[in-house]
């Protein structure tokens, strides 16, 4: 076998190179697409789990609040547990750094370092040289991690915090070793006076006694007298997990997408091997008289397609590896999804992922050579010897297809498995091959009914009972166009689905004409302690730019993270104005339903739905442990579910009038403006700008937000467009290669044709008909199983992966143009694969026979 490697496939390899290297750079480019967005998501969340980890430590339970802070005396209570071997008090806050004219996010950690040594050793102070021993406790003197000393510059012995409105400056004295972004460490009680946070805590890291049985610990915290209800006990593990699974979905589907490439570039290799069996049929049947056997014409076909995947998959790991490289100097690991902000990761090699995604590159190429491999097992060698082509291929059994589709139909209905869906996955394989397995009986039911309205029309009619008897090899020829434009035709419904539906989505969510936010606000979600923190204007600013002349109105929006569940990344409760109709202020899926008096009211996303079971017309008892107070705890009652394409993992939205009762905290983090008819934007802006003297604002239009917002969504999505082009001209190739390989068996056909009288013309337009009529089966079948994909996608693997669901569009013209572009190419494509076999060869060829 290796001898004929060298020789026989390696003369086929030398005089087609561009052929086959086609093939090598369709694997290549599905290998390394896949496996750069893991080397790109592992990487990320390697740094920050070495960050959280450096920050947290490793203690073997943390202490943190659903929301907010807790008091201090909770860790007097903890501290005498018996089982509390070591606890350490933490008070994080996320304030700015002023750098010049450059304002820079920065954490600032209280810790008590007589404690930190032994939990978190990452953020014990070191004192610089000359340092005084107490500076570790001394007031307004912090210590800096090196991305906060990058920032202000090594030899920098100041720096300035933003506490509330007023900078304090305070003293460098030293640094610590924890990673990540921007931290300042300082002692906790230093820290608690310069925030004004006494007797206030982020969270308790506890270590506790050898042979501790944490879950009877935990139960005996919860049992102790006084014990707050809002206390969450997690692990220390949980915040990075808490990253992952956030990311995870998003990860999963660019997966996903990417191995769409490598999907259509087993149909690339099926094509060049289809040609190239096609072309060599003579020469594999010589080999079968000279004693190669079926089988090891098979093996050999296989062999080739084997050493196309290898390489293919070697230049497409090394080719992801490059791509992981830059975009993590580029985009510094997040994805465009925004997961791992602040991260600055470097490329973390996986030889597990190279070995898996190498070896499906492999899998795929042997997929494509499969089909080629048994028609070189099936040559009969004597009429293969004159010329007179392989015997009709015979259509198989219709009722597989339909089991097959029938069982992509049950997956779709299968819940996500560990949050992703996986049964949603193998419903649109199921499907894609189930519809390709029934193209033969689609072409008998179509062409059968067709071919007697054209028996007086001879040219058409030959087209036609081409396609009718050839079934099988007009199956196999189409069945590429068929996946990929499936597949286009699904990516486009969906992001046509996907794109509508955040437009009216942005219509309800934006309905006023200004929009203002801090310039240095922090998220609302993540691991950070800041979830507590005052927002960044006070009721009084809202009061004044109520004030400025073109103002009609003015509303608020305060937003907070609450850690309902420790397992899951935290829930964005927002505080808003709801005294209208809540049908006006939030798009909601389905009525709201009235409160019971007694309750609060609560509208829920429908990530809330799907994760914590936040139904219409029940109680929400999470929120309510969340707001306890003593013995006292409000009763939330769900009213209503909204559509939030922005927080994957739930949000809350209640009253401000509710919330400031609930939590005395008037402060706002984004404010509305609604002008008066006629005002334009710009004289108010310039008012608003100049109000904010302590606070840099980010001040913006309706028109403005909803232009960016839409940007962002086409250039996320434009990866779909170029996959969907490289799977159409990859379909397309098949039809070329089919079509050259079957007009190279039929060059004596065509001379016997043209030896009737058949001018060059007419046989060409003979080829192009059947083109015509093979790739408008392909069309049809391609888009009836693009819509069934386009439904599993929009209704079953969107609302498995992100928890939101979005309302089915189908472009109509601009599918029935895609069709349309997809049979005229095929047919412009038949006919230039035709040109070579319709000429005079093809008549001289009639003689070998004579």
């Amino acid at each position: 076998m290796r001898a004929l490697l060298k020789t026989f496939s390696w003369q086929e390899l030398r005089h087609h190179p561009w052929r086959n290297a086609a093939a090598v750079i369709a694997v290549m480019l599905g290998v390394a697409l896949a496996f750069s967005v893991q080397l790109i998501n592992a990487s990320a969340l390697d740094e920050f789990s070495s960050a959280v980890r450096s920050v947290n430590g490793q203690p073997d339970l943390e202490l943190r609040a659903a929301q907010g802070r807790f008091d201090e005396a909770v860790f007097a209570q903890v501290a005498r547990h018996p089982q509390v071997a070591l606890a350490s008090p933490v008070l994080e806050v996320q304030s700015v750094a002023l750098i010049g004219e450059r304002r820079v996010p920065m954490r600032v950690v209280g810790v008590d370092a007589l404690v930190l040594s032994s939990i978190a050793p990452a953020l014990m102070p070191q004192p610089a040289a000359g340092s005084a021993r107490f500076d570790l406790f001394a007031p307004d003197t912090v210590f800096l991690n090196a991305a906060a000393r990058s920032a202000l510059g090594e030899a920098a012995t100041r720096v300035q915090l933003r506490v509330d409105t007023q900078w304090h400056t305070l003293r460098v004295a030293g640094q610590v070793a924890a990673g990540g972004a921007a931290l300042a460490v300082m002692d906790i009680g230093a820290a608690q006076d310069l925030f004004r946070q006494g007797g206030q805590l982020t969270r308790i890291d506890l270590r506790l006694a050898p042979g501790t049985d944490r879950a009877a610990f935990v139960r005996s915290l919860k049992a102790l007298p006084g014990w707050p209800p809002g206390i969450e006990v997690a692990e220390p593990g949980d915040a990075a997990e808490r990253v992952s699974n956030l990311s995870r979905a998003y990860r999963v589907n660019l997966t996903v997408l990417a191995l769409v490439a490598l999907f259509t570039g087993a149909f690339l290799v099926f094509s060049v091997l289809a040609l190239s069996v096609a072309k060599r049929a003579q020469q594999f049947a010589l080999l079968g008289v000279l004693g190669l056997t079926p089988r090891e014409r098979l093996q050999l076909v296989l062999a080739e397609s084997l050493v196309l995947g290898i390489i293919g998959s070697a230049a497409g790991i090394a080719l992801g590896a490059a791509l992981a490289e830059f975009a993590l100097q580029v985009l510094g690991g997040d994805l465009g999804g925004g997961y791992f902000e602040g991260v600055a990761p470097t490329l973390r090699w996986s030889s597990g992922a190279a070995l898996l995604y190498g070896g499906l590159g492999v899998l795929a190429a042997l997929v494509g050579g499969w089909w080629p491999a048994r028609a070189a097992q099936a040559l009969p060698e004597a009429q293969t010897l004159k010329g007179l082509g392989a015997a009709p291929a015979q259509g198989g059994a219709h009722q597989l297809a339909l089991l097959l589709m029938a069982a992509g139909a049950a997956l779709a209905t299968a819940p996500a498995v560990f949050g992703i869906p996986i049964a949603a996955y193998l419903s649109v394989g199921f499907l894609l091959v189930g519809g390709i397995a029934a193209l033969p009986w689609l072409i008998a039911l179509f062409y059968d009914r067709l071919a007697p309205r054209l028996a007086h029309r001879l040219l058409p009619l030959l087209a036609i009972e081409r396609a009718r008897r050839m079934r099988g090899t007009a199956a196999v020829a189409v069945s590429g166009v068929v996946a990929s434009l499936s597949l286009a035709v699904a990516l486009t419904v969906m992001v046509a689905s996907f794109r509508d539906s955040v437009t009216r989505w942005l219509d309800v969510v934006l309905p006023a004409d200004l929009y203002v936010r801090s310039a240095t606000a922090s998220g609302t979600g993540g691991t950070g302690g800041s979830s507590g923190d005052r927002a960044a204007f006070t009721p009084a600013f809202v009061q004044v730019l109520a004030h400025v002349p073109g103002v009609a109105r003015t509303g608020t929006l305060r937003t907070r993270a609450l850690l309902l569940d420790p397992s899951r990344p935290p829930v964005t409760l927002i505080s808003r104005s709801l005294d209208e109709d809540a049908a006006r202020s939030l798009p909601l899926v389905g009525a709201a339903v009235p409160v019971p008096a007694g309750r609060i009211g609560i509208y829920v996303s429908e990530a809330m739905v799907e994760l914590y079971g936040a139904k219409p017309g029940s109680d929400f008892v999470p929120l309510s442990k969340a707001f306890a107070s003593g013995a006292t705890a409000p009763v939330f009652f769900v009213a209503g579910v909204w559509r939030d394409y922005v927080r994957q993992f739930g949000a809350i939205t209640m009253n401000a009038h509710d919330f400031e009762r609930l939590t005395g905290d008037r402060s706002v983090s984004d404010i509305a403006l609604w002008l008066a008819p006629g005002t334009p934007e710009g004289p108010v802006q310039q008012a608003v700008r100049a109000l904010a003297v302590d606070e840099p604002i980010e001040i913006a239009s309706v028109g403005q937000i909803r232009a960016t917002s839409l940007r962002v969504f086409d250039r996320s999505f434009a990866v779909t467009y170029w996959l969907q082009a490289v799977a159409i001209a990859i379909g397309l190739f098949g039809i070329a290669a089919s079509f050259s390989a079957q007009v190279l068996a039929r060059r004596k056909e065509f001379g016997l044709l043209a030896h009737l009288g058949f001018t060059r013309a007419q046989v060409l337009a003979v080829v192009a008909g059947e083109g015509a009529a093979w790739t408008a089966i392909g069309a049809i079948a391609g888009l009836a199983l693009g819509l069934a994909v386009s439904v599993v996608l929009v209704h079953v693997v969107n609302p498995q992966s992100f928890h939101w669901t979005m309302d089915l569009l189908v472009p109509w013209w601009r599918l029935a143009a895609l069709c349309a572009a997809v049979v005229a190419a095929g047919t412009a494509t038949a006919w230039l694969a035709g040109r070579a076999a319709a000429g005079s060869d093809a008549v001289l060829a009639v003689k070998e026979d004579w």
